[in-house]
């Protein structure tokens, strides 16, 4: 299960999206497996619909909560 938490700014009188940060909590890695797991996360965009859609318009970052 995770989060997203989203940062908007104001442009001129409109309030534009322009971060979302994507937090995976309750994941059980060992140890051993954090170094994969981080990888995962720094290469998961590219295969995100989403992600690939709003990519160059909105930033989005992931971690492990």
């Amino acid at each position: 299960m995770g989060h997203a938490r989203g940062e908007v700014e104001l442009e001129g009188k409109v309030l534009v999206l322009k971060r979302i940060q994507v937090t995976y909590a309750g994941l059980d890695v060992a140890a051993q497996d954090a170094e994969k797991v981080q990888r995962v996360l720094a290469v998961h965009a590219d295969g995100c619909p989403v992600a690939r859609s709003l990519r160059g318009a909105i930033e989005i970052t992931t971690q492990l909560g």
